[in-house]
């Protein structure tokens, strides 16, 4: 029985490589492989590249010099270094370390009972003010006539027998007279016409008082600004504070800004009051607005208690820096303190 075969239609037949079939291909005969399909992902690719290319030229292009910038950057605030007027043993601290504080806030006092005894004593020396004005009030009434009687002279009406006694008797009065003149001179200090306040013992008395009262109030230390006080953990009760050494220091965080050492190779694009972008590593994606304020008057080296000195055999020319000062723009929530790490960026041709 003859079976039937049908022919395959021509789009079902699959071409069968010679390989894969187990045939040997002729000599010289091409070898037909399959055509793999390009997937999306890949021609996505190959155009981004060139937007990608093109973009970054056009804005380079477009932006190139405009903006300088450096990360050679810090934050600074004042620091006041607070110290005692008089010498004393500490008898009270009255905050700690890193606690903010506000001007006029007291820090810590000395002993006062030597200088509440001294201010007693210059009291008492008052006391006798009056004493003296009295006693300058009786010279002076002792000065005018004394003065008078010289200018008048003395003549007495005798006998001519007693002539020659009353003469002597007159010169002996006139140079007395002229001693105690001499005297009361002195004794104003060369001005006859002094104000009773203005005599050198009653002014030094004052002065000896007001003294007193200064040392007094001085015994007790107060906070000179606003700020965080820092580096009074080593101040203790019973410790004795000579005067003027430094015993803590006192950030003032009202006052801000940040120096920025740019090469001297960028100053040329920078001038005052030209806008200023600043990132501090502290706060990563925070932006803080400002402004160039002014640029250094000498490079950092040159303010160094040691200058470098160039002049040798090997020296190698080294771009120095000079330090700009710019001014931040506080962002809420975000203190900034001194000494933190940032990186400044000059528009050095803002939009009209």
């Amino acid at each position: 029985m003859n079976a039937r075969v049908t022919e395959p239609k021509a789009e079902e037949v699959t071409p069968v490589s010679p390989a894969a079939a187990g045939v040997a291909a002729a000599p010289g005969e091409a070898v037909a492989t399959p055509r793999k399909k390009r997937s999306g992902r890949q021609l996505a690719l190959l155009l981004s590249v060139p937007v990608v290319l093109a973009a970054g030229g056009a804005y380079f292009f477009l932006t190139g010099g405009r903006y300088v910038e450096t990360d050679n950057a810090y934050v600074h605030q004042p620091k006041v270094a607070v110290s005692a007027d008089v010498a004393g043993r500490v008898v009270s601290v009255s905050v700690h370390d890193n606690e903010i504080v506000t001007a006029g806030q007291v820090l810590f006092a000395l002993d006062p009972e030597p200088y509440r005894i001294a201010l007693d004593q210059a009291e008492a020396a008052n006391a006798q003010l009056q004493a003296a004005k009295a006693a300058l009030t009786i010279r002076q009434s002792e000065f005018d006539r004394k003065d008078a009687l010289k200018a008048e002279g003395l003549a007495a009406d005798a006998t001519l027998d007693d002539v020659r006694l009353a003469l002597q008797a007159a010169q002996t009065q006139v140079a007395l007279s002229d001693q105690q003149v001499a005297g009361a001179v002195a004794a104003l200090a060369g001005n006859p016409d002094m104000a009773a306040d203005q005599h050198p013992a009653v002014r030094a008395a004052l002065a000896a008082r007001d003294n007193a009262a200064r040392n007094l109030a001085k015994a007790t230390v107060v906070a000179p600004a606003d700020g965080i006080i820092s580096q009074v953990a080593s101040l203790n009760v019973g410790q004795f504070v000579a005067m003027g050494t430094t015993i803590a220091s006192l950030i003032e965080t009202t006052d801000t800004w940040v120096e920025a050492n740019f090469k001297e190779t960028q100053l040329a694009a920078l001038a005052a009051g030209m806008p200023v972008e600043v990132t501090v590593d502290a706060y990563p994606g925070v932006k803080f607005e400002g402004h160039l304020d002014s640029i250094g008057a000498a490079t950092g080296s040159e303010f160094a208690l040691i200058p470098a000195q160039n002049a040798t055999g090997n020296w190698v020319k080294v771009t120095q820096r000079v330090p700009v000062r710019v001014e931040v723009t506080p962002v809420e929530g975000k203190v900034l303190r001194a000494g933190m790490s940032a990186v400044v960026s000059v528009d050095t041709k803002p939009a009209a």
